[in-house]
């Protein structure tokens, strides 16, 4: 079963769940139930039923996924209801796999979750795109789009990630709590995308 990656207080939601059996690994790589998982997350509790308002897909199919996603321990059942009117909740804010395995089986079913972790944010960024012109004109201003090219040890890499970290966490009760958002906060995807650029020389091949 999936574990909660750090100590929590009894009684209070994990921060995030951290899969590492390749059966959940790759149960997770499917677009709807990472949606769903993100709309418990972000709107739940709810139903299979309201699941299928949300999502388009009917209510047989997305209770389906909600009892594959607890099956391996994403979501769990919430008080009250029966049959497909119980209601679901996550049972973290946030998921997480290996970045590295030496288990041949860990590694390939994380890498093809990361792939369709992309497949999915690339679908919702276009989506993002395509309709941001209707956006209040202070929102099409905020929004960032824009890449960097960074010269980065693995070391100062990490370092670089646990300083993102450091600025987002005050923002993340924001989503468990609607009372601590300022009036006007609306939800806001951020992408966090680092990847050695493999097509850009370094200093071993620079010197042959």
């Amino acid at each position: 079963m999936p574990e909660s990656s750090e100590a929590h207080p009894e009684g209070e939601q994990p921060r995030s769940i951290r899969l590492t059996d390749p059966r959940a690994l790759r149960a997770y790589a499917h677009p709807l139930r990472m949606t769903l998982v993100g709309l418990l997350r972000s709107s739940g509790p709810f139903t299979a039923t309201r699941a299928a308002e949300l999502t388009g897909e009917s209510v047989a199919s997305c209770s389906y996924h909600l009892r594959i996603l607890a099956k391996y321990g994403l979501v769990e059942e919430a008080p009250g209801g029966r049959g497909r009117e119980k209601p679901w909740r996550a049972t973290a804010r946030y998921t997480e796999w290996p970045d590295h395995s030496e288990d041949t089986a860990v590694a390939q079913a994380a890498d093809a979750l990361n792939a369709a972790v992309m497949e999915l944010h690339f679908a919702r960024v276009t989506r993002a795109m395509a309709n941001r012109h209707a956006l209040p004109k202070e929102w099409r201003e905020a929004e960032r789009f824009g890449d960097s090219l960074l010269y980065l040890t693995p070391a100062e890499l990490v370092a670089l990630d646990e300083r993102i970290d450091e600025l987002i966490r005050p923002y993340e009760d924001r989503a468990a709590d609607p009372s601590l958002r300022p009036v006007g906060a609306r939800g806001v995807s951020i992408l966090r995308i680092a990847h050695l650029d493999q097509g850009t020389p370094h200093d071993d091949e620079e010197g042959k």
